[in-house]
């Protein structure tokens, strides 16, 4: 049985299964419930892993598991992954040449897809969902590309790398709302695609024929799994391709990268006399289901009528840094009513206060201001988490964000015990935890009510961590 596999059965026997029998009740000395801080906090769990009810000043119960000493939260869901990328981290840090770029790093990228198997893409993306689940992520939005073996040829199962990842999600115990990515072309000339691109590539019915075997494989995990589409690009995917995605997605979410670089930007006006958030806007009924990546270049026009589409905007502040995209105009479009959550991307570094932290630092070194992005006379930190549960629910199309009956029982805990978070209370529990407090403060996660990560830690690391070891040196070596 190949090492993955192998893996994989070994973490689903038994009590590891993912599969609840039985309700529980948390009881936390603070939380955040409907947008409030409240004292004395019972929050009982389903058996489906839902939120079946919520009372504040109750007193514990025998049978509650008690949250001393911890800071009860919704714990939100990441926007955006490549979950095979965090295989990459660090490893493209040597300068390539006068204008090293996104576009030199790309083909960096495309070299690496090239020696990566089905089993190493279970073992890597175990490993990156290990690790999303100890920084606060109860799930994610998987913007999955890497679809048929080298050079384009089908595996006998179209979704066998779906079937991967979804194997990689159970192993983890994480959310999954999963987008197979439509990619057509090699840009906006219609060039074919071409090198490591093969891999991702789909005409027409290759791709109808993969988003169904990739809805069954969904039906056979876990009941909050969810199935999204993932149009590329504007320069991956035409016209006729957005309105097949659409179609064959059921009224599930939309992701698109959009607007990233400089270089993109300029080929799409080059080609259709539009912005690509202009074009998008004006040829796609685009609206809350979507999610546009990165929307990092976007004119006065395009802030507000992006906003008022109701999409979501996903951002990726330490990849975005990493890869020199820019800056997003977070103030702006936060001022004209739009919504934006948070991802990991690349996967270079995975931790949530880091990427809000990225965030902030970011549009303060723009802008030569501090606290820009919270209102007047309001807690900076709490803004960013409230922006990153709401958003990441919207992308993920998940019922999250928010400690609420009948919302999936994602939930975190914040350690108060640390020495950062000593002497604060309410948000300032927010603020210390992304701004100040060094390593992990993230105590407990639970996903859909599975209890992942104890005392700091996912109870399935040594394994997936071994496993994730080995891979790397085969595909390093």
């Amino acid at each position: 049985m190949p090492r993955g596999i192998r893996l994989c059965t070994y973490i689903l026997s038994g009590r590891a299964r993912h599969i609840r029998s039985m309700t529980t009740t948390l009881h936390a000395d603070c939380a955040l419930v409907a947008g409030q801080w409240q004292r004395d906090v019972r929050v009982s769990i389903d058996a489906a892993g839902r939120i079946a009810s919520v009372h504040t000043d109750a007193l514990p119960q025998a049978g509650d598991q008690r949250l001393s000493d911890r800071v009860l939260l919704p714990a939100p869901g990441n926007l955006h992954s490549h979950a095979f990328q965090r295989a990459m981290a660090g490893r493209t840090e040597r300068r390539s040449g006068a204008n090293d770029s996104f576009w030199t790093w790309r083909e960096q990228m495309y070299r690496f897809v090239d020696r990566m198997t089905p089993d190493h893409l279970l073992a890597v993306a175990a490993l990156a969902y290990v690790e999303m689940l100890e920084a606060g992520y109860a799930a994610v939005a998987e913007f999955h590309y890497l679809h048929h073996a080298v050079g384009g040829a089908a595996y006998a199962n179209i979704a066998e790398t779906t079937s991967r990842i979804v194997a990689a999600t159970e192993t983890a115990g994480i959310g999954l709302t999963h987008l197979p990515v439509l990619y057509q072309r090699g840009g906006l000339d219609g060039r074919p695609p071409a090198g490591g691109q093969q891999r991702f590539a789909c005409d027409a019915d290759r791709f109808a024929t993969l988003m169904s075997a990739a809805r069954d494989v969904l039906a056979r995990t876990r009941p909050d799994a969810r199935l999204g589409v993932a149009p590329h690009s504007l320069r991956a995917v035409d016209s006729g391709g957005l309105k097949l995605a659409i179609e064959l997605v059921q009224g599930g979410p939309i992701h698109i990268h959009i607007a990233e670089q400089t270089g993109e930007v300029d080929e799409v006006l080059a080609a259709t006399g539009l912005r690509p958030v202009q074009w998008l806007l004006e040829h796609v009924p685009v609206d809350d289901r979507w999610c546009l990546l990165h929307a990092t270049h976007l004119d006065d026009a395009e802030v507000a009528s992006l906003a008022a589409s109701g999409a979501t905007v996903g951002l990726a502040p330490v990849t975005e840094a990493n890869l020199g995209d820019g800056i997003f105009r977070a103030v702006d479009f936060r001022d004209a009513g739009g919504r934006f959550g948070i991802g990991t991307d690349s996967n270079v570094r995975i931790d949530l206060a880091e990427e809000l932290r990225t965030l902030e630092y970011g549009q303060r070194l723009q802008r030569r201001s501090r606290a820009v992005i919270a209102d007047d006379d309001y807690s900076n930190g709490r803004v960013l988490f409230d922006a990153a549960c709401a958003g990441g629910a919207a992308a993920l199309g998940r019922a999250s964000g928010e400690i609420a009956p009948g919302n999936w029982a994602d939930l975190l805990t914040l350690d108060r015990t640390r020495l950062d978070l000593a002497g604060v209370t309410g948000d300032g529990w927010l603020d210390a935890w992304i701004f100040s407090a060094p390593g992990r403060v993230v105590r407990d996660v639970w996903s859909a009510g599975h209890h992942r990560v104890r005392d700091g830690r996912h109870v399935e690391r040594e394994a997936v961590e071994a496993a994730y070891r080995r891979t790397l040196a085969e595909l390093t070596g």
